[in-house]
């Protein structure tokens, strides 16, 4: 009996020391190697500690550092198991990791946001992104969110578009100009109206339309109306330029030069506003300035209800012209 206790007893002494010959080979290869910020990131951090840069230990003040929350992911989480990268011992520079998110990465877009979808996939705000815009043209999660930062400029209104304009040139040029939505002033931002991720609507807008989205803050003009504008249900584009324009109220053109491009200008002033002729401030026939349809706010001096108008069809001008 005793000798069978000590056949047992060895056999588990062997068992446990196979167990924990890994685990003690790696601390002894590391000695005293600690977590640093990360759950099980010691494997990391006894190389990329604070002296590294860029500074990879800031991620403990961004919400991939929260240690409490056991949704967060761990270096190899997101980097791989990276086993030639942590196991070099070697002089020379060595291998990268399984996968990198820097500019020169060699890893595919689709491998770098891979990496995040397998969390970040879960919510409707990324339901989209597989055929999105920017998906199709090879934009990576990297590509505008920093996750090491404390400070992401994306996620900050009043930093994000230094991030969007790296890309839309044309945009930042728009936003410069006189009328423009307050975007440089930090007080409307690009994700106000866009869903970066994917939309099902046109130009990524994050409501059904381009409509549907001017109207969340501009909702005077939504309607409906008695007499409608037909250009103004189909399309605020048509007449404004959201990100900015050198004309009041963010219009494409001034008007009267805008209206133009759908309505013939009254018969009486075609040669004027075509340059064929000048004539003198006079009171024509139908009671008309012969020079109120180029000057101050022009067609909207009579037209004012531009948008649509709420008058009854039996009044005196007909409302029908958008008329006060």
């Amino acid at each position: 009996m005793k000798l069978w206790k000590k056949v047992v007893t060895l056999v588990t002494f062997a068992i446990g020391v196979a167990g924990v010959a890994p685990a003690f080979a790696a601390d002894a290869a590391k000695p005293g190697a600690q977590d640093l910020v990360l759950k099980g990131d010691a494997k990391c951090t006894s190389c990329h500690d604070e002296a590294d840069s860029p500074k990879l230990l800031a991620i403990g003040k961004t919400r991939h550092g929260t240690t409490a929350d056991e949704r967060t992911p761990t270096c190899t989480k997101c980097h791989g198991d990276s086993d030639k990268h942590a196991d070099y011992k070697g002089k020379d520079k060595p291998p990268k990791p399984d996968v990198t998110f820097s500019r020169n990465s060699t890893n595919s877009a689709e491998q770098r946001s891979g990496a995040c979808l397998s969390c970040h996939k879960k919510d409707a705000n990324r339901s989209h992104w597989d055929g999105s815009t920017h998906q199709t043209r090879d934009v990576a999660c990297s590509s505008c969110h920093t996750v090491h930062a404390g400070h992401d400029k994306v996620l900050d209104k009043k930093t994000q578009f230094e991030v969007c304009f790296s890309c839309h040139k044309e945009q930042r040029a728009q936003v410069s100009r006189p009328s423009h939505h307050p975007i440089l002033e930090g007080k409307v931002a690009c994700s106000d109206c866009h869903q970066p991720h994917g939309s099902v609507s046109p130009k990524l807008m994050k409501r059904n339309s381009v409509n549907e989205t001017c109207y969340t803050c501009h909702m005077e003009k939504r309607g409906p109306f008695v007499h409608n504008h037909s250009p103004v249900d189909e399309d605020c584009g048509n007449c404004h330029n959201p990100h900015g324009t050198v004309a009041e109220s963010l219009l494409k053109v001034r008007a009267p030069f805008l209206c133009h491009q759908c309505h013939t200008p009254h018969g009486g002033f075609i040669p004027q506003v075509a340059g064929a002729q000048v004539t003198a401030p006079t009171v024509n026939a139908a009671g008309k300035s012969g020079i109120n349809v180029t000057q101050a706010r022009s067609c909207l001096n009579c037209h004012t209800q531009v948008h649509g108008s709420n008058n009854p069809s039996a009044t005196n001008p007909t409302p029908q012209f958008m008329l006060r």
